[in-house]
């Protein structure tokens, strides 16, 4: 029964920590989407594709983690091994598919890869200088 309430507990936090670090990624991804694609762009859908992509890159950030066996900070020798920076294309990639097959702009088109890569370059610049800076 506690091996069960644990894996519920951990579930719960780890939706619930997406959803946080989802929502500011999204106010960004909309802001250069709208910019990119000169139209408006949903922002609910926005919100859940950045979701997706925040639950996802989690789960490669604590494989890598485990993996490299340093699951505690400091986190320096992890971010420079080449597993991490794999990881990290391997989520910028995840972002971009995200982004292009989940968000519509208002007038019912699909936005363009394009945009998608615009706008999950400008979050990986954000997030890696935030991660560098707490590192």
């Amino acid at each position: 029964m506690t091996t069960l309430l644990t894996l519920i507990s951990i579930l719960l936090w780890w939706v619930l920590y997406s959803s946080i670090g989802a929502l500011f990624v999204a106010i960004v991804a909309w802001s250069v989407l709208r910019w990119a694609e000169r139209c408006a762009v949903v922002f609910n859908r926005t919100y859940l594709a950045c979701l997706m992509w925040c639950m996802a890159s989690m789960l490669i950030g604590y494989a890598v983690a485990v993996q490299s066996g340093n699951t505690h900070p400091p986190y320096t020798a992890m971010l420079a091994s080449p597993l991490a920076r794999g990881a990290m294309v391997l989520s910028m990639c995840i972002g971009v598919v995200a982004l292009w097959r989940l968000i519509p702009r208002i007038d019912a088109h699909r936005i363009r890869p394009a945009s998608a890569c615009m706008a999950v370059a400008v979050i990986t610049v954000i997030a890696f200088g935030v991660v560098r800076s707490l590192a």
